[in-house]
């Protein structure tokens, strides 16, 4: 018999019994819906997280810090206890070396490095800005004039500033919509005022701080300073192309000629007094996530301490995989349900048609033909099954994602896609669809095949 034979013959068989073979391939049809629907999710899930993190362009950056350790008496079993007099207490890097200044000379020895397109101290400070009448408070970002003017910052109006050392600022559209001005272009060559924050151990400071009754305010005084705006930035914030949170930056000259406090994070309280002079963290961008595992090993290698969301992203992907596997576990069950389905379908098949298969034996179909016929009905119940499943699926997860859209969009939360199809998925669901149903009719059709031939033609 031909291929097209085995076909035609399993889908008459089919279409005989038209309640059985539709009740048989509903219950497929739910199983892969089931199936498809948690696969879908938790692919979308997947896709919303690595989507929003490529879109945010943080895949590309490694934080690099310097490693600062205290050495210890190695006697000294308490853990608790303070570091040795008989031996200095310094920075110490990996092996005992001194620890890599990261410093402007370091910086550009990182841009030498393959596949690096730029890096930059993060160096933050608090600060009010002043234009007119209004006020704002933020964090004022140092940013050197030649990651202003690399593809890095996204321009609006204006231009970057030209050199690390004028009074001259880049500022947010946000923050000058938040200052009353609407139109950014009106905004460049304008002044505003960087109020910064610094410390004042003076002596009236420290009296009203010991002594007085309510106003017991930290010792902080406040410096004016006047910048020009050379340029007006889109907002970035943590998702843009610079991963700070910052609305204004100006250059390092500038920066250094300003009274203020920095801060870039709260573990630079804790770095020993005899620290080098340095930046505490450096920002390298490289051109490709494939390239930040090379960049992290070389600059591991020197000594130093590196952090990448890609090591993070490669965390949760773990975490995908399980979730993956939870979710396929409890579509199972439907699956399994659907298949018992199959194997009673087709052992009643079998029953039912137990002198047509003494005949079609008797005049010279061999055991395999008969196999082949049973498997051909099991498969086109899988087949029908797989591609009404994956439509019932698809419906299932848009009318969820419609109804979720609606209630978050009261709220302000913007349209997400929470379930994803990818082609594997569709292709598998269907693939899957028949495995599970051919595996099903394979003890149905051995006991077909090994039918009497004499006995079923005597049978009533």
């Amino acid at each position: 018999m031909r291929t097209a034979d085995y076909i035609e013959q399993a889908c008459g068989n089919l279409w005989k019994k038209k309640l059985r073979t539709f009740l048989t391939t509903g219950g497929v049809v739910i199983g892969v819906g089931a199936l498809v629907c948690m696969f879908a999710f938790g692919q979308g899930v997947q896709k919303n997280i690595t989507d929003q993190f490529e879109a945010m362009d943080l895949l590309n950056y490694i934080n690099v810090s310097a490693k600062h350790e205290v050495r210890r008496n190695p006697s000294d079993s308490d853990p608790d206890a303070a570091p040795t007099t008989d031996e200095p207490t310094e920075p110490a890097g990996a092996a005992g070396e001194p620890v890599e200044v990261l410093d402007d000379d370091f910086i550009d020895e990182v841009m030498q490095i393959e596949g690096v397109e730029a890096a930059f101290p993060e160096m933050r400070f608090p600060a009010q800005i002043r234009r007119g009448d209004k006020e704002q408070f933020t964090i004022v970002q140092v940013v050197t004039s030649r990651a202003c003017r690399s593809e890095l910052v996204q321009l609006r109006a204006g231009q970057p500033y030209t050199s690390d050392e004028p009074n001259e600022a880049m500022v947010s559209d946000s923050l000058l919509l938040r200052l009353g001005n609407t139109e950014p272009e009106t905004a460049v060559g304008r002044e505003i005022e960087i109020r910064t924050i610094t410390l004042d151990f003076g002596l009236r400071s420290l009296m009203r701080m010991a002594f007085g009754r309510g106003d017991q305010r930290l010792p902080v005084s406040n410096q004016r300073y006047c910048f020009k705006v050379a340029g007006v930035i889109e907002r970035m914030g943590f998702g843009g192309a610079l991963p700070v949170r910052s609305d204004v930056f100006i250059p390092p000259g500038a920066a250094d000629r300003m009274r203020k406090l920095v801060l870039t994070s709260v573990s630079d309280l804790f770095q020993p007094a005899g620290k080098m002079a340095g930046y505490s963290t450096v920002t390298v961008r490289v051109a490709s996530p494939r390239q930040v595992s090379a960049v992290k090993a070389e600059l591991e290698e020197r000594g130093l301490r590196t952090f990448a969301l890609m090591d993070q992203l490669d965390e949760m992907k773990k975490g995908f995989i399980i979730m993956d596997m939870f979710l396929l576990a409890i579509g199972m069950i439907g699956m399994t349900v659907a298949s018992l389905g199959i194997v009673n379908t087709m052992v009643m098949s079998i029953l039912e048609r137990y002198r047509e298969i003494g005949i079609m034996k008797a005049v010279g179909a061999t055991d395999g033909d008969v196999q082949k016929i049973f498997l051909f009905e099991s498969g086109a119940i899988g087949f029908l099954g797989g591609v009404f499943g994956l439509v019932l699926g698809w419906v299932v997860s848009a009318v969820i994602n419609l109804v979720v859209n609606g209630l978050t969009a009261r709220q302000g939360v913007p349209y997400i896609r929470y379930f994803s199809f990818p082609w594997w998925l569709c292709l598998g669901a269907i693939a899957f669809s028949i495995l599970v149903s051919l595996i099903a009719g394979i003890l149905p059709t051995i006991r077909a095949a090994a039918i009497d031939p004499v006995v079923a033609l005597r049978h009533d």
